[in-house]
C-alpha cells in the first residue's frame, strides 16, 4: 500500500497538473466576487492574483464544504470567501494546501456545541479533519477589515499552527525552526503582558494560550499590519519571516 504522505504528494502534483492545462478554472463570477469582496486579493498584481486564484481553485476542487444547522445550500460566495481566506493565510508557500482539513462546516449563525455545551463561532477538529464556521460571524470578520477581528483567519490560523505539528499528511514542519522559535519567545512575552492587563495592540483573549495568540496575532497581521508593525516590530517581524509575506506590502500600494 503506497505511505499517505505519498498519495497526497501525488493527488497534488495531479492537480498542479490540471490547473496547468487549464483544467480548472475560476469563473467570471468568481472572480468578480474576489475583486470587489475580498480586499487582499484586490491589491495584488496581475502576476500574484494569477497565483492566487490557481491555489483558490484547487483548495475549492479538494475541500468538502457542507451547510449544517439549517444552512441547506452553500453558495458560491461562501466558498470562495472561505476558501480565499485559506489561500491568503498560506500564500507565503506555494504548494501548502492544508489538506489534513478537508471538509469545512457552514453553519448559518452561532451554534450550540454539546461537548462544550456552549454556544461557538466557529473551532478547529484535527481529530476528523474538519474546520466549522459560522457564515454570519464570518461575514462580521470581512465588514472591517481594520478592526483585526476576522474569524475566518482566526479558525484557518488554528488549522494552519496543527498542520505543522501532524507529520502524515505530507506537509508538516513547513514552519522555519529558527523563525518559529523567535515568534514562540516574544509571543510568551507578549502572553504576559495581556495577563498583566497591559495595553497591547490585541484583545485580551489572546492572552489565554499559545495557540489563541497565535490566531489572534494573525488576525492582526493581516488586518491591522502597520499598527502591529509599530507597536511591536520585533514581534511582527519574526510572524511576517514565518507566514512569509509582509501584508503592509498590500496596504501601500
Amino acid at each position: 500500500m503506497m505511505p499517505l504522505y505519498r498519495m497526497n504528494s501525488l493527488a497534488s502534483l495531479i492537480m498542479e497538473l490540471r490547473i496547468l492545462f487549464g483544467r480548472i478554472r475560476l469563473t467570471k463570477l468568481e472572480i468578480q466576487i474576489l475583486e470587489q469582496q475580498f480586499p487582499y486579493y484586490a491589491r495584488l498584481s496581475e502576476k500574484h492574483k494569477r497565483e492566487f486564484r490557481e491555489k483558490l481553485a484547487v483548495i475549492l476542487t479538494t475541500k468538502s464544504f457542507m451547510g449544517r444547522g439549517g444552512l441547506r445550500i452553500v453558495t458560491s460566495e461562501m466558498k470562495i470567501l472561505i476558501g480565499a481566506t485559506m489561500v491568503m493565510v498560506t500564500f507565503g508557500w506555494k504548494d501548502l494546501r492544508l489538506p489534513h482539513f478537508s471538509k469545512i462546516l457552514i453553519y448559518p449563525d452561532t451554534y450550540y456545541s454539546t461537548i462544550s455545551r456552549q454556544y461557538h463561532r466557529g473551532e478547529v477538529n484535527p481529530k476528523h479533519g474538519i474546520i466549522v464556521m459560522s457564515w454570519n460571524c464570518f461575514q462580521e470578520g470581512l465588514e472591517n477589515v481594520n478592526d483585526g477581528v476576522n474569524l475566518g483567519i482566526h479558525e484557518v490560523a488554528h488549522a494552519l499552527k496543527l498542520e505543522n505539528q501532524i507529520h502524515y499528511n505530507g506537509e508538516s514542519r513547513f514552519f522555519n525552526p529558527g523563525v518559529y522559535n523567535s515568534f514562540q519567545k516574544l509571543a510568551a512575552i507578549e502572553v504576559e503582558n495581556i495577563k498583566a492587563g497591559n495595553l497591547t495592540v490585541f484583545r485580551s483573549s489572546a492572552g489565554l494560550n499559545g495557540d489563541e495568540f497565535f490566531a489572534i496575532a494573525l488576525e492582526a497581521f493581516f488586518e491591522k499590519p502597520q499598527e502591529f508593525f509599530d507597536y511591536n516590530p520585533a514581534l511582527y517581524g519574526t510572524l511576517a519571516g514565518l507566514m512569509r509575506q509582509d501584508p503592509r506590502v498590500w496596504i501601500r500600494k
